[in-house]
């Protein structure tokens, strides 16, 4: 019997470069200014259902629950397991030993924690060092996720499970802070709705992460001393989004393996289906609240019942019914993805201040103030694509 590493590689899996094409481009576009758009016709007395709907699920929420956009990260996070199942048994079929595969996810996960390190440093004066970046995350995790490919899923399953177990435990024993606790020091003004009972183990910068962050940052040389992350992000979430590569690693090794394509749909459809039952079982329970935040392990299983659903949707139309075309300009990106987070990363001003400079204010402002926002972003994201459209027809693709 084949192996994951010596079965025959099937083509290209065209839906994986779309689905990731528009996770990247969502990244990149910064939710398209959606929710600037919303709150200036706010300001200008236009309460629109309907933009105000958009504002909502083109922001993060601000703790706990889901918006659309909470759900690009993971996203990314799971195609990197799917890629991986492609990506080193291809490098196996080609003859590469075991040991040059695990050298090189370990220089692949050192740059990434590099460059999203570098990423984060945003031109500032300031002397840190922060480790939340989505590279970042996906590079302290790499090496360990190269570790479990090639094994039986049942073992690639049951870390995943061990892996949020032990983290939830992690944060079930730290201590919640007691009710002299000054939260001010955390970043955490009089009207923060605290969680209550069992879920305040996942408060807002009093967690077990947290903690964490506040000795292991304080290790870097700083000009001030850490003491909170205002968007509550912590380090340690590195651990349970593994657990999301992992599932997308599990996912290539179906979507590679031989059953049949309507097998795989259905099979990607009810882990979909059970990602958001046990995540949503958790969350209602009250045994673990859903915040991405800090990637809460309802949270691991509600978003990556999300992300199957939306792979199992791109498979069917694409692979499946062989609806191909449309998705072109999502591909461009896809075959591209570190590139234009990178662009997105340090050139967004750049390109922005490129169109201004040739064709003045005007594509910006037609539309009136309110809209601004999102023409910025639309003409800075076909600037960036249009560049990548170079580099793809260039046969350029810039990988770690």
């Amino acid at each position: 019997m084949s192996t994951p590493a010596t079965r025959p590689l099937p083509p290209r899996l065209i839906s994986l470069d779309a689905f990731r094409g528009l996770a990247m481009l969502a990244m990149a576009s910064g939710g398209l200014g959606l929710h600037r758009v919303a709150e200036n016709l706010r300001a200008e007395g236009v309460d629109s259902p309907l933009w105000q709907t958009l504002g909502h699920h083109f922001e993060h929420v601000e703790w706990i629950g889901c918006s659309l956009w909470d759900l690009v990260q993971p996203s990314f996070m799971f195609m990197v397991g799917v890629a991986m199942a492609y990506s080193y048994a291809s490098r196996a079929a080609h003859g590469q030993s075991y040991g040059r595969m695990l050298r090189h996810a370990i220089v692949r996960s050192i740059v990434l924690v590099l460059l999203g390190i570098f990423l984060r440093s945003d031109g500032r004066d300031q002397t840190y060092f922060t480790f939340e970046d989505v590279l970042t995350q996906i590079g302290l995790g790499y090496t360990f996720l190269f570790l479990l490919w090639g094994r039986p899923a049942a073992i690639q399953f049951s870390a995943a499970l061990g892996i949020l177990a032990g983290y939830w435990m992690l944060f079930y024993v730290y201590p919640v802070p007691g009710p002299e606790f000054d939260h001010s020091t955390v970043g955490l003004g009089e009207d923060w709705p605290h969680l209550t009972g069992l879920a305040a183990h996942w408060d807002k910068n009093t967690n077990a992460a947290a903690a964490f962050d506040v000795w292991f940052l304080n290790l870097f040389p700083r000009e001030q001393p850490f003491a909170y992350n205002s968007g509550g992000y912590q380090t340690l979430s590195f651990v349970p989004s593994l657990t999301t590569m992992i599932f997308g690693l599990l996912a290539g090794e179906l979507l590679r393996g031989p059953r049949s394509e309507r097998n795989k749909f259905w099979r990607l459809v009810l882990a979909g289906l059970g990602g958001l039952i046990a995540g949503d079982l958790l969350h209602m329970t009250g045994l673990c609240p859903i915040v991405k935040r800090i990637w809460t392990p309802s949270w691991t299983l509600f978003s990556t019942g999300w992300v199957c659903l939306a792979l199992a949707g791109f498979y069917g139309v694409v692979d499946v019914l062989g609806f191909r075309k449309w998705t072109f300009p999502l591909v461009v990106v896809g075959m591209n993805s570190i590139t234009i987070y990178v662009l997105a990363g340090l050139t967004k001003g750049w390109f922005y201040e490129s169109i201004q400079t040739h064709f003045g204010t005007r594509p910006f402002d037609f539309l009136g103030d309110a809209y601004r926002p999102l023409l910025v972003q639309l003409w800075v994201l076909l600037a960036m694509w249009l560049f990548l459209y170079w580099l793809y027809r260039q046969r350029i693709f810039i990988r770690i």
